[in-house]
Parts: structure tokens; C-alpha cells; sequence
């Protein structure tokens, strides 16, 4: 008997279940689509120029263990280097500075070629202020995406990546290209108009 009622009480919910399923994923749907239309991601793309100067705005904190001896391109495995660097708009060094790029790296290839990446990028542009951090392994020779991974003040929220680029490499100061792709998600755009 209790099996009997439970069956026909199962018979009597489940159309309930289905129509209120069915409602609520295509109300999903819907609000989806309507989202996808209405908002547009909000992009800044540009580039700037980090120049590094030996013992002046890098240095070694720790000598790394194996591998190369350390040179403009390369440094033994395991060694950590912190940086404050200046950023500006062309790739001469005595250009005006428009942002500063601190941080820190650790070789973590035996060639002491590539190293994982922390770094703080603080922008003073003339309509955008405030910082963007990025992640990632840095090749020494060659380009590498940084991901991004949080910002604040006009860059706050952001996502994207950060393109770095040698430049020249000869010298005690090298120049590298750090090429900016930051998108906002829609939610940002929302977040800075209602403060």
C-alpha cells in the first residue's frame, strides 16, 4: 500500500518537477542571450618599454646553483632576482615615465633561460591610473604571455595578458617590449558606474 501511494504521489510531482526544470532552464537561456547582446567587452591595448639596469633597478638576491654563469641572457638555475623597473612609452631610456614594474623571478630551466614571473605594473597614463599584476614564465630571449591577474584602481577587475618582448639586450641595461591585452568583463563596467 505505502508503495502504491508512493508511485501515484512520484506521478503526480514529477510534472510539476518537468515544468518548473523546463521554466527555469529556458528563462537561463534567455537571460543568457540577452546578456550576450547587451554588454560588449570593454578593451585597452598598448605597449610600453621596461628597461632594467644591473645593480640599479635589478639585482640578485640569491645566486642560483646549477647550470650557466649569469649574463644578459641567462642565470643558473634557482637564482632569485628582484626588480624595480621603469616603464616608458618609447625604447629609449630617457623617455618619460609612465609606469614602474617591481617584482621578482626565479630560473627555473637548467638552461637559465626561462624563469616564473611575479610582477606589479603601476600605471600613471593620462586617463588610466592604477596597477595591474601579472604571473607567468618569462623567457629570456624570446616572447612571453604574462597572464594578468588582478589590477586596482582603473584596472580594477581586469583580465587579459601581457606580451613580453627582449628589445636589446647589450649592455648593463636591457629593454624589453611589454605589450598590453586587457579586456573588462561586463560586470566591471557595471561595478565602476554604480561607485
Amino acid at each position: 500500500m505505502a508503495l502504491s501511494l508512493h508511485h501515484h504521489l512520484l506521478l503526480l510531482i514529477l510534472p510539476f518537477l518537468l515544468l518548473s526544470s523546463t521554466t527555469s532552464a529556458s528563462h537561463h537561456h534567455h537571460h543568457h542571450h540577452h546578456d550576450h547582446h547587451d554588454h560588449h567587452l570593454k578593451s585597452l591595448h598598448f605597449s610600453l618599454y621596461q628597461h632594467e639596469t644591473i645593480n640599479q633597478t635589478g639585482f640578485f638576491i640569491v645566486n642560483g646553483v646549477t647550470g650557466p654563469g649569469i649574463s644578459q641572457t641567462t642565470t643558473p638555475f634557482g637564482t632569485i632576482f628582484a626588480f624595480h623597473d621603469p616603464m616608458t612609452l618609447t625604447p629609449n631610456t630617457t623617455g618619460k615615465v609612465v609606469a614602474i614594474c617591481q617584482g621578482t623571478s626565479i630560473t627555473t630551466s637548467l638552461d637559465g633561460l626561462e624563469s616564473i614571473s611575479i610582477a606589479k605594473i603601476t600605471l600613471n597614463l593620462k586617463n588610466r591610473k592604477g596597477s595591474i599584476s601579472i604571473a607567468g614564465v618569462t623567457h629570456n630571449i624570446k616572447p612571453a604571455d604574462h597572464p594578468v591577474v588582478g589590477g586596482t584602481g582603473d584596472f580594477l577587475f581586469v583580465q587579459g595578458y601581457v606580451t613580453s618582448s627582449p628589445v636589446d639586450l647589450v649592455g648593463i641595461t636591457v629593454t624589453y617590449k611589454i605589450e598590453f591585452h586587457l579586456y573588462w568583463p561586463p560586470y566591471a563596467t557595471s561595478y565602476k558606474s554604480s561607485s
